[in-house]
């Protein structure tokens, strides 16, 4: 640092340790929530860049939006703080030509991207890349990233990530499993915001952990004790991040659009807008995932997603507003928006097995189901505080089958964390058994 007023100070400890001496060619820092991982990663690539003049690195995850909101606010705030202040480092906002990127005064520089604009970013060569939340990313995505390692200004190249487990079949793990990628296990104990250094908890820690050992199923498993886990008796085992998410596209102006909605105050209120393609596919787009507002507040969030200030509509009417059954609720939608609503279809079984169909691979390869990654308008800071889900995709590894006492598997879900799966069940049945609940009518039996 160029200043002696202003000092930088990290001590890493335990796994960190070990991160800030790994020279392999990969490695994967994985743990659970709140472990440090990012920190130590960012932290490295900061150290790198001050003690080797010209070196060039990239902090990069999936979409430009979730690493300016998480990712970058720890490197500005806790990493490189007294070097912005001193002016060692200062920020370029990149041009039509050269992506973000902090720019040292030795001639290090560290650009800044995601990979769902990866033509900046992909266009240079690197020493040290760090890819956050590595789980949000393709085997392709890993493989466009490890063929930029060759800049040569280090004695090592090295693609450095981070991530909370997914299930043990991610593709990330069993890279892990081959050898091919140096796996860190990150721990709890390696934090010292969260644990002293005889092993005690801070206070803030046991606030934290707390938190965390509240969670059930697989999102204990995953972000308490770090375990690549699948849920048993998930209700959508046919779900598969690499397969029914799909980066953001230009939808055609001809596609029909939808709108279902889950309606919440303590839990969440659930709007998700769906679009259909000339084959029938469903392709979730956006969504609002919020709770402590009122559903007159949630139709204005959703008015402001489709029309200007004077009311122009700014994408095609929804051909179905389809609602739970809250009559208050979808009388306040009716008179906000302007539209109908339609009652949704209830019966749970049915409904969750049309979401099955859709989610299975058909003969063309593909599902019938898709979620646009980085659909969710806001993150609820309640939710993320509470570890909750805080979208539709995050609650499907939890959702699960009911079991009897004896341990049988019931035909009802857990009703826990399930106001996604709900406002889904909603869309799919009122494409999918439309049609059958016509002839169960003209049959001449209820519904």
């Amino acid at each position: 640092m160029r200043s002696a007023e202003l000092v930088h100070t990290y001590r890493p400890r335990g796994t960190a340790v070990q991160v800030m001496e790994a020279r392999e060619d990969e490695v994967l820092v994985c743990g659970p929530a709140g472990t440090g991982k990012s920190r130590v990663c960012l932290e490295k690539l900061h150290l790198v860049a001050l003690l080797n003049p010209g070196m060039r690195g990239l902090i990069v995850r999936k979409t430009s939006v979730s690493l300016g909101s998480t990712t970058l606010v720890t490197w500005r705030e806790q990493v490189i703080k007294e070097a912005l202040a001193t002016g060692t480092v200062h920020f370029y906002g990149g041009s039509p030509q050269e992506a973000a990127s902090y720019r040292y005064d030795n001639g290090s520089v560290i650009v800044v991207g995601g990979m769902d604009k990866a033509t900046k970013i992909m266009s240079s060569e690197y020493d040290l890349v760090f890819a956050d939340e590595a789980t949000e990313l393709t085997l392709n995505d890993w493989e466009a990233i490890t063929s930029r390692l060759r800049h040569g200004r280090l004695s090592f190249q090295q693609l450095l990530a981070a991530c909370n487990p997914d299930a043990p079949t991610h593709w990330l793990k069993q890279r892990c499993d081959k050898g091919l990628t140096r796996l860190i296990n990150s721990r709890h104990e390696d934090n010292p915001v969260y644990y002293n250094s005889d092993g005690t908890l801070t206070e803030r820690g046991r606030d934290y952990i707390g938190k965390l050992d509240r969670l059930t199923g697989v999102r204990h498993a995953r972000l308490r004790l770090g375990l690549w886990a699948a849920a048993e008796g998930m209700v959508y085992d046919q779900f598969q991040e690499a397969v029914h998410v799909v980066d953001p596209f230009s939808i055609p102006e001809h596609w029909p659009r939808y709108l279902s909605v889950d309606f919440g105050f303590t839990n969440p209120f659930v709007a998700q807008w769906w679009a259909e393609d000339e084959d029938g596919r469903l392709y979730l787009y956006r969504e609002i995932y919020r709770t402590r507002r009122t559903v007159d507040q949630h139709a204005r969030d959703i008015l402001d997603q489709v029309t200007t200030p004077d009311g122009r509509w700014l994408e095609p009417r929804p051909a179905a507003v389809v609602c739970d059954h809250d009559a208050e609720g979808r009388a306040v939608l009716e008179r906000e928006l302007g539209v109908e609503t339609t009652p949704a279809h209830k019966s749970v079984l049915d409904g969750i097995q049309a979401v099955q169909a859709r989610l299975r691979v058909a003969e063309d390869g593909k599902p019938r189901l898709f979620f646009v990654r980085g659909a969710l308008v806001e993150r609820d800071p309640e939710l993320e505080g509470a570890r909750r889900p805080t979208c539709t995709v995050e609650e499907i590894p939890g959702y699960i089958w009911s079991r009897s006492r004896d341990g049988r598997e019931k035909d009802q879900p857990v009703k826990d964390d399930d106001h996604g799966m709900d406002a889904m069940r909603y869309m799919v049945a009122h494409r999918d058994l439309a049609e059958q609940r016509e002839v169960i009518a003209v049959a001449g039996f209820n519904w």
